[in-house]
């Protein structure tokens, strides 16, 4: 019987997020969770030893809480990355700027009184090794500005700098560098999970501003979401996964080169835990 290769599940909630990463991903096979038609393209990224499960969500927290619960329990994967696009809530991140997200706050909670909003504060942080792996696969990347930040996740798109929730958000959540609205879902369905790594990875793509309109029409969304990509791409390459036999991570690969052929560059998902029926399979290349 076929080894299962070890699994990573990448989130997005947009279509072009969806292309982004897809474009790194070869040998792609569609498959379906039986139970309720949750769809994920499997493939490889190449010069590593992981099996990427590639799935877009939609918009919202709940939304992404709900269906990344649904994959963690199908997959069972080592890591989850959410890789998307944000507002910058910051004058020093520019856009096509990358923000890791060190700690996800959730910014709904509080409490409404006649002194104004009280919050009351949800925060997820992020894997210390995926982290550490960004730290590290970033420092080669000489195209890239990153920062480790924060990053603010709830159900609003942000385009009025002036307004409540941008007030809000600088009196109680004055260290996040980027906001967007599926980050807390993701976060908080792998810390319940309790077994695997996850992390945010956000392009920006504008400035939370009554400018956004304007400059999502330059085709920012777009570079925003390939430049996240990009940076995700470079952090598996640096993280390797789980031995399965001592539980001990292996080193990653740094040098994005491809790896040997597997049986005619094929690898075989028909076994382990991959139960969906295969509906349709990308022969070529992205």
């Amino acid at each position: 019987m076929p080894e299962t290769p070890p699994t990573v599940v990448i989130l997005t909630a947009l279509a072009l997020e969806y292309t982004a990463v897809r474009a790194h991903i070869r040998d792609r096979v569609e498959h379906v969770r039986p139970e309720d038609g949750t769809r994920v393209e499997i493939g490889r990224l190449a010069g590593t030893p992981w099996s990427v499960a590639l799935a877009e969500l939609g918009e919202g927290v709940a939304n992404a809480a709900a269906t990344t619960t649904q994959l963690l329990t199908w997959l069972r994967p080592q890591a989850v990355l959410f890789v998307g696009i944000a507002g910058s809530l910051k004058s020093d991140v520019a856009i096509g700027d990358v923000v890791v997200g060190t700690k996800v706050y959730g910014i709904h909670g509080g409490k409404w009184t006649p002194e104004g909003l009280l919050a009351r504060p949800e925060a997820w942080r992020a894997s210390h090794a995926l982290v550490q792996a960004a730290r590290s696969a970033v420092r080669d990347m000489t195209d890239v500005r990153p920062h480790f930040k924060p990053i603010a996740s709830g159900d609003v798109v942000l385009a009025d700098a002036r307004s409540e929730i941008a007030r809000q958000l600088r009196a109680h959540y004055d260290d996040a560098a980027a906001i967007e609205m599926e980050g807390s879902g993701a976060a908080h369905a792998a810390h319940l999970n309790g077994q695997v790594h996850a992390l945010v990875v956000r392009g920006i793509s504008d400035l939370a501003d009554a400018g956004k309109s304007g400059t999502d029409a330059t085709g920012s969304q777009e570079r925003a979401a390939a430049r996240a990509a990009e940076v995700a791409m470079a952090v598996l390459r640096k993280h390797g996964p789980r031995d399965a036999t001592t539980g001990t991570a292996a080193p990653g690969t740094a040098s994005g080169a491809e790896e040997p052929s597997r049986g005619g560059d094929h690898i075989d998902f028909s076994h382990g835990t991959f139960h969906g029926p295969v509906v349709g399979k990308i022969t070529g290349r992205p």
